[in-house]
């Protein structure tokens, strides 16, 4: 309840009417869970389960399908393991994490962590309306802008794309590891990992890192590659639009092809290495079709602008095309 709180320390906790409720100082209630009826046969409870889901469900039915509400539905500013990000499409329910205002204020910040469903789905960092940094999609093994996601013998990621949901979820294997995933009041998505000697949360991995994490650095067929300089680089075959603003490094305009495509069947594809795949918003996506089934429908469409593997495990499989102009590429030294 971090925007509507409590106005003074006293209030309290109940169960009303097969719903969770918060009371404040004159027994007016404050917040509630709001279910509505439900084949609820026995009472209810209220039960915190040691993953950290606070629960409310059908006293006889402890079975997980028969939760009628989870705290894990409504995540603040933090992922804990076995917590969804993302969408119930059925439902049109969306779990997002939302940053605290200040460090010492729990209300909803200007940063936001939610998927886009739209293309091949990615996770994308928001400040209010605007894109600062994007995950890339999910290529099998992790998303395609994170290369620290290697697998770990005590972490397994998981991401679902089906009809029924489009979600990013992680667990820990191990006892006595604990893993979460937080955004900061300042804009920072920070994985911590807790060290059991020392008895304290290690900072593992954050974002955004570096001028090339940052949303669009460069414009279109471009690529940024923190190790050069300046950070912007045309994709081979293309110039820069502006080379005047490109001296003064500023690569904002981006990059246009030298030669024009003739569409013919004289056209070719250069393979770009160790690369963050463009944003996938608009891209197209088919899971069935192989790589080569891939290029071949790429090259018979003009307007294909680059295609690549949906799924990068067993020597590549799917489909992902892009119809239109690419951005926001990097290149890592590996990965």
């Amino acid at each position: 309840n971090r925007d509507s709180p409590l106005f003074n320390s006293i209030g309290t906790l109940r169960i009303s009417d097969n719903n969770l409720v918060i009371f404040g100082q004159t027994d007016v209630p404050v917040w509630s869970t709001n279910l509505t009826g439900g084949d609820v046969s026995s009472p209810v409870v209220a039960e915190l389960l040691d993953n950290g889901n606070f629960v409310l469900r059908d006293s006889d039915n402890d079975n997980p399908d028969g939760v009628l509400w989870q705290s894990f539905d409504f995540p603040t500013d933090t992922l804990l393991p076995e917590m969804k990000l993302g969408w119930d499409v059925k439902t049109g329910f969306n779990r997002f994490i939302c940053s605290w205002k200040s460090p010492d204020d729990p209300s909803s910040g200007d940063f936001f962590f939610k998927i886009e469903t739209r293309g091949f789905p990615e996770i994308f960092l928001w400040n209010r309306d605007s894109r600062l940094y994007r995950s890339g999609p999910w290529n099998g093994i992790r998303f395609s802008g994170v290369p620290e996601m290697q697998p770990f013998d005590y972490m397994v990621f998981n991401f679902t794309a089906s009809k029924e949901e489009v979600t990013y979820s992680f667990r820990v294997t191990k006892k006595n590891y604990y893993s979460r995933l937080s955004l900061s009041s300042s804009g920072l998505l920070q994985r911590f990992t807790w060290i059991e000697t020392v008895q304290n949360w290690n900072l593992f991995w954050y974002a955004p890192k570096d001028q090339c994490d940052e949303y669009k650095e460069c414009g279109v067929y471009s690529y940024c590659d923190s190790n050069t300089s300046p950070v912007c680089n045309c994709i081979k075959g293309f110039t820069p639009r502006n080379p005047q603003a490109w001296g003064l490094r500023d690569g904002s305009d981006g990059c246009v092809r030298k030669t024009q495509l003739s569409c013919e069947g004289g056209d070719g594809f250069v393979q770009l290495k160790k690369m963050k795949l463009p944003d996938t918003t608009a891209s197209s996506v088919d899971r069935g079709t192989g790589v080569k089934e891939c290029e071949q429908k790429c090259l018979r469409d003009c307007n294909c602008t680059a295609f690549a593997n949906t799924d990068i495990r067993g020597g590549g499989s799917g489909c992902v095309i892009w119809t239109d102009e690419i951005f926001d590429i990097r290149n890592y030294a590996e990965g």
